[in-house]
């Protein structure tokens, strides 16, 4: 799984909709409760902080306070307004700061909650992860990212988080990449059969085309490509005259070279000729669209259709990752299911991964990108996760935990 930046550890926005209803067993103390474990008031207010201070990108947070929002209004009266600009409406920005609290709240919610369903669909399926294994994570991608523990404590302060809630999320990442293993594994390698069958479907697109080696040398005027030609026929090299005439800096740096030609891959012009000409032939003055060309053909690879044998790794490989992808989808609609089911949130907050959420409101039902069920990413920006590990060397779905730390993106 590729690396992405430590910065994205500190927020990452998820947008489910907050939603109402009557009647659950969360005690008054928590926001939610999955199966027997909860989720505390506590809990999501340290990690809502998180996200405010994320969302403000290093600058002074004033996260928005429910119910009356008092300090975000005042904060955001205070902003600079361009010269000129009519004085901010109090119910403007009290709306303002209302939809800003409800997508940090729900962006936590989904977070915290999908949190709970990857730790225990890991513990049900015999997985864990060591804290050795975590701390060791965490501190081989913090010494790559971070040379200076400065910079480190910076990251830290400007993001509003601890190394408590950094490690939390290298665990769910390590969670996630062990889940997809299990999920996976012995049910995505295809049999000898599927490869025959597949080879036979698709022969057309293993065939190897006819691939040509050129000398060229291009100018600019066909009078220059009249003397490129005729001092090759007077006996000098390519390499000589592609240096003194031509204007293709790739070529003339190779000596006039240019290899493995296949038809749709040059100038039209130059390629109708190349291909219609025979094998150690010069040719040209032929004019196409940057100029002149004088060429010959130095060899040709003749169009050639591979046996089974010579493309089955290559074609075992691609339907393992498309078999992989068929486990995982399937995998996602049974864990969001049985998971949303035992998911009961507090009245104020409510999102679609809530049991008690109006079924109209839970949009959030396909395969995350890379079709994976994947795990939980801190409150930042992106589009809301879809419940499930990626593919194992695929790129994480939006809504995965982000890896270990790697260096924050530029501002």
């Amino acid at each position: 799984m590729p690396p992405r930046s430590l910065a994205t550890l500190a927020v990452a926005g998820l947008c489910a909709a907050a939603v109402a209803g009557c009647g659950n067993d969360v005690p008054p103390s928590a926001v939610a409760k999955v199966g027997d474990s909860t989720i505390s008031k506590e809990e999501f207010d340290r990690w809502y902080e998180n996200a405010a201070a994320g969302a403000s990108q290093g600058g002074q947070v004033v996260a928005p306070d429910p119910p009356d929002f008092e300090k975000c209004v005042a904060g955001l009266q205070k902003q600079p307004q361009p010269e000129g600009a009519p004085k901010p409406d109090e119910d403007a920005l009290l709306k303002q700061c209302k939809e800003q609290y409800e997508s940090l709240r729900d962006q936590v919610m989904q977070f915290l909650i999908q949190a709970q369903w990857v730790q225990q669909e890991a513990e049900a399926r015999g997985v864990s992860v060591s804290d050795e294994e975590v701390k060791k994570s965490f501190e081989d991608q913090k010494s790559k990212a971070f040379p200076k523990e400065a910079d480190y404590q910076k990251f830290l302060e400007e993001n509003g988080m601890s190394e408590e809630d950094i490690l939390f999320q290298v665990k769910l990442d390590q969670l996630q990449t062990k889940l997809t293993k299990k999920i996976t594994e012995g049910k995505a390698t295809p049999t000898d059969e599927e490869i025959a069958a597949e080879y036979e479907k698709n022969k057309k697109t293993y065939a190897v085309p006819e691939t040509r080696d050129l000398r060229l040398v291009l100018t600019k005027t066909e009078a220059k490509a009249e003397q490129a030609k005729k001092a090759l026929q007077d006996g000098d090299s390519f390499k000589k005259v592609a240096k003194r005439f031509s204007i293709d800096d790739a070529t003339k740096q190779q000596g006039g070279k240019l290899l493995d030609v296949s038809r749709g891959q040059q100038d039209r012009d130059l390629e109708e000729a190349a291909f219609a000409a025979e094998k150690e032939e010069l040719k040209g003055p032929v004019k196409a669209q940057f100029g002149y060309y004088v060429f010959r053909v130095d060899d040709i690879e003749p169009a050639s259709q591979p046996t089974l044998d010579e493309v089955k790794d290559r074609i075992a490989q691609q339907l393992r990752s498309t078999n992989e992808q068929k486990v995982l989808d399937d995998f996602i609609k049974d864990f969001r299911e049985k998971y949303k089911e035992q998911t009961q949130c507090a009245e104020d907050y409510r999102i679609a991964e809530c049991d008690n959420a109006p079924e109209k409101e839970d949009t959030n039902t396909g395969p995350a990108s890379g079709g994976a069920p994947g795990t939980p990413q801190a409150p930042q920006g992106a589009p809301p996760p879809q419940g499930a590990p990626p593919p194992q060397g695929a790129p994480p779905p939006q809504g995965a935990p982000p890896p270990p730390p790697q260096a924050p993106a530029s501002p």
